[in-house]
């Protein structure tokens, strides 16, 4: 059996001649303005074998505008990290700074 998702939503069979599958496609909200954003920094060792991670979470936008966002604070940090599922992860703790990164670039942060 294929692991494969199909375009039909679970729909086997219809008896309506006309009716065709519809994707939903996922759209991407537009990018708030730093100012707009509300942004929450923390520090998480869940999952992770002990390690810290530094998490910026909250960011309302594209991906692209949030991937642009986590590699400049990785670049800042001088540290690794990664941008999943809306957070960006930086390797280590880096609170303090990322705050205060953020503060200086206009976005609101708790």
């Amino acid at each position: 059996m294929s692991k494969k998702k199909s375009a039909s939503n679970g729909i086997v069979y219809s008896t309506d001649p006309n009716y065709s599958y519809s994707e939903e496609t996922p759209q991407e909200r537009d990018t708030l303005a730093p100012a707009e954003q509300r942004l929450r920094v923390k520090l998480d060792t869940k999952q992770r074998a002990g390690k810290t991670v530094t998490v910026v979470e909250g960011f309302v936008g594209t991906e692209a505008d949030l991937e642009k966002l986590g590699k400049e604070l990785k670049t800042k940090c001088g540290t690794g990290g990664s941008v999943k599922d809306g957070l960006v992860l930086i390797q280590g703790d880096y609170r303090d700074k990322v705050l205060q990164w953020l503060k200086g670039w206009g976005y609101n942060v708790k």
